[in-house]
């Protein structure tokens, strides 16, 4: 049976609480059965709303319906990556509001309307997301498609949905009756043309200014939305600020980065070292950082939640309070572990037919596929690894992620493993689980030995995946990049790859074959005798990686960071 619509957020939200903040992203992802989000930035501002409900932050959260999904993953024998829509009921999962907004595009009124999804914290307070969807009659076939897709299609389709997120996210929140709203806060760049629609009822720049709020969270400039000025000026129409141009342009296009820095009272980035790269890159402004962090209660698989429970009451509301895991016995960090590890080997093993076995030593490695990432910077010197598990201790992997259907350097790669993975069948065990999404990271992280992290520095911002491995007392192996710059502890919380950055290095660092030496070297040397013949000191290791780093690495400390210095400073 179909649910009725709703005509105002008070018949859902019933906590009466007036709202604040808005929290626009592009993508959030609270459920795997929900495909609004292809990776690292979409979980992040799901979790963020998790942690916004828990403390009971009053925010309402606004995205793009995409009733596509990013795409659904099928790798072939050959490692090639296939890709096809997400077959998906929206309203299993929401409920459509009665209520249309319209932006125009190229001239024409699109209507949009929007579908509600609560967050229920640990408390009872509700977050609701509101999902902005064109797919309503009266559009034309195309604008009817123009949230279908996660980051598909060209530039021009790619600028309709930010019209769409941006400025129609801002008239529907005005539709429902949300005038209270003090901050807008733009998680990454895409819906940076909010600022635009504030600019036309407000007085003057700076008054925008005092309500807006920007993360950045790439220090890669290819990943900084930039679009032609003819085509902005095309899609937009009358409301494209000509007077400003020279501010928000640059080499004839529009940044979507620096428009939201121009109208940006806070900015941050997402770790220590990825807001020094970004003031290198933007030096005209002042940029914060507040680090990423994991929502505890998600990333914590029910074995150690359920220990949790036992040993660290209240860690759920405050997750600071992990630290006490420092004097747990250890030993029961280590069994409930092995039921973690227990549980993804047998699904990897049914989903893949590896022969993966419980007692070797699991290396896991799940991220978006893509160059900088270097997920096959294990296997640089074969050789060199086969002797490792040969004569020192045995080593079996399990590999996961995306690559974006443009990328084809991605894509190549994902063949390299699998080909590497056929090559060395029978020596080396070796499993790749197609498909990435919150279900497989959760396995994943609860349930390797460790955890594995290669980017080029410093073009990581900050990574999260880690910090869900930390909640499940899972240590780091990871270049010094990121958050791993502020959690790492060598030999306590885990291992570092290749040498420390230096203070002013803000350029890539692409010497390969110093981390590939320095992760050899660490794996033979220390980490696989301690895994194999000092069970006590690596369970020692895996408690550190809880007490210290899960208890700060995570959404609820993040979150009153940006309620301190963002939003109510």
């Amino acid at each position: 049976m179909k649910k009725r619509g709703v005509n105002h957020l008070s018949e859902i939200i019933d906590d009466a609480v007036a709202r604040d903040i808005a929290y626009f992203s592009m993508e959030i992802g609270v459920d795997p059965r929900i495909p609004t989000y292809s990776g690292g930035l979409g979980v992040l501002a799901g979790d963020t709303v998790k942690s916004f409900a828990d403390l009971k932050v009053p925010v309402v959260a606004v995205t793009l319906l995409f009733r596509k999904g990013h795409f659904y993953q099928k790798i072939d024998d050959s490692g090639m990556q296939h890709e096809s829509p997400v077959e998906w009921s929206v309203d299993d999962f929401m409920q459509l509001i009665n209520k249309k907004v319209t932006v125009k595009i190229e001239g024409r009124e699109v209507q949009i309307q929007a579908w509600v999804h609560y967050i229920q914290g640990v408390t009872g307070f509700k977050v609701p997301i509101l999902f902005l969807d064109t797919n309503i009659p009266d559009n034309n076939d195309s604008d009817k498609g123009i949230t279908d897709y996660l980051y598909g299609g060209d530039e021009r389709y790619r600028l309709m949905q930010e019209i769409v997120l941006g400025i129609g996210g801002v008239r529907m929140l005005k539709a429902l009756g949300l005038d209270s709203i003090k901050k807008y806060h733009m998680n990454e760049g895409h819906s940076a043309l909010l600022t635009l629609e504030l600019l036309g009822t407000e007085t003057s720049v700076d008054t925008v200014r005092e309500k807006c709020v920007f993360t950045t969270h790439t220090p890669v400039p290819a990943g900084h939305d930039k679009f032609e000025e003819g085509l902005v000026r095309s899609l937009l129409g009358e409301i494209w600020p000509a007077h400003l141009k020279d501010e928000i342009c640059e080499q004839g296009k529009l940044n979507m980065t620096l428009l939201a820095l121009r109208f940006s009272k806070y900015i941050n980035g997402v770790a220590k070292k990825h807001g020094e790269v970004s003031r290198t890159m933007f030096p005209k402004y002042h940029i914060d950082s507040i680090t990423n962090g994991v929502h505890s209660n998600t990333w914590s698989s029910k074995h150690f939640r359920d220990l949790y429970d036992l040993e660290v009451p209240g860690w759920r509301t405050d997750p600071f309070a992990l630290r006490k895991v420092a004097g747990m016995d250890k030993f029961m960090i280590w069994d409930t572990h092995l039921k973690n590890k227990k549980k993804l080997i047998d699904v990897v093993n049914k989903e893949t037919n590896s022969g993966m076995d419980y007692d070797i030593f699991t290396i896991g490695f799940a991220r978006r596929f893509t160059e900088y990432k270097r997920p096959d910077l294990l296997f640089y010197d074969i050789g060199r690894l086969l002797n490792i598990n040969d004569n020192i201790g045995a080593i079996q992997i399990i590999f996961s992620g995306k690559a974006h259907p443009k990328d084809g350097q991605g894509k190549e790669t994902i063949k390299k493993i699998i080909s590497i993975k056929n090559q060395l069948k029978g020596r080396m065990k070796i499993a790749y689980l197609e498909n990435y999404d919150m279900d497989i990271a959760r396995l994943l992280v609860s349930g390797v030995d460790i955890w594995l992290n290669t980017p080029l520095r410093p073009r990581e911002a900050s990574g999260t995946s880690g910090m869900k491995a930390a909640h499940n007392g899972v240590p780091h192996l990871s270049v010094l990049d990121g958050w791993w710059i502020e959690g790492h502890i060598e030999d306590i919380t885990g291992w570092s790859i290749g040498p420390r950055p230096k203070p002013d290095e803000n350029e890539t660092f692409a010497d390969s074959s110093k981390d590939v030496e320095d992760l050899y070297h660490k794996l033979e040397s220390r980490i696989l005798p301690l895994y194999y013949k000092d069970r006590d000191n690596w369970t020692r290791k895996m408690r550190s990686a809880i007490a210290i780093n899960a208890s700060f690495f995570n959404t609820h400390r993040m979150v009153q960071q940006y309620v301190t210095n963002a939003y109510f400073e």
